[in-house]
C-alpha cells in the first residue's frame, strides 16, 4: 500500500490529537486507581483477591487497547498501574506499610508488571489506514 507521497512507512509521524492525549491521560489515571484498589484487595482474600486484582489490570489494559485500537493505550493504563503500585510499596516514617513481605505481594507486584508488558506487547494494534491487508501488498 503506497500513498501518493511514497511508501506508508516513510510518511512523517503526526502528533496525536487532543482527544487521544486526553484518553491516554484518563487511562493512566484509571490504571493508577486499579493498581491502588488491587493493592488493597489482593491481601484481603488470598488467593482470590490476587487473581481478581491481576484480572482487573489485564482487563483494563486489553480493553484500553481494543477501545482505542492502539498498543499505546494498553501501555498508558499499565504505566499508571505500575507507578501507583511502586509508590505504594514505600513505607512511611511512622513505620506503616501497605505490602507485607509475603509471596502474594511479590506475585502481585511482579505479576502485574509482567501482565502490563504482555498486554501492551501482544494486544492487537490497528493498521495504519484501517485496512486489514498486510502493509507490503
Amino acid at each position: 500500500m503506497s500513498g501518493g507521497n511514497g511508501p506508508l512507512l516513510a510518511q512523517p509521524l503526526r502528533p496525536p490529537s487532543a482527544g487521544r492525549i486526553a484518553a491516554y491521560l484518563g487511562l493512566f489515571v484509571l490504571g493508577a486507581v486499579v493498581g491502588a484498589a488491587g493493592a488493597l484487595v489482593q491481601p484481603a482474600w488470598f488467593p482470590g483477591g490476587l487473581l481478581l486484582a491481576l484480572a482487573a489490570e489485564a482487563g483494563l489494559c486489553l480493553g484500553a487497547a481494543r477501545a482505542l485500537r492502539s498498543r499505546a493505550a494498553a501501555a498508558a493504563a499499565g504505566g499508571g498501574w505500575t507507578l501507583a503500585v511502586i509508590l505504594l510499596t514505600t513505607s512511611r516514617p511512622e513505620g506503616d506499610f501497605l505490602f507485607a513481605a509475603s509471596g502474594g505481594s511479590y506475585l502481585f507486584l511482579l505479576g502485574g508488571i509482567a501482565l502490563a508488558v504482555i498486554c501492551a506487547t501482544l494486544s492487537p494494534g490497528g493498521q495504519p489506514g484501517g485496512g486489514s491487508a498486510r502493509l507490503g501488498k
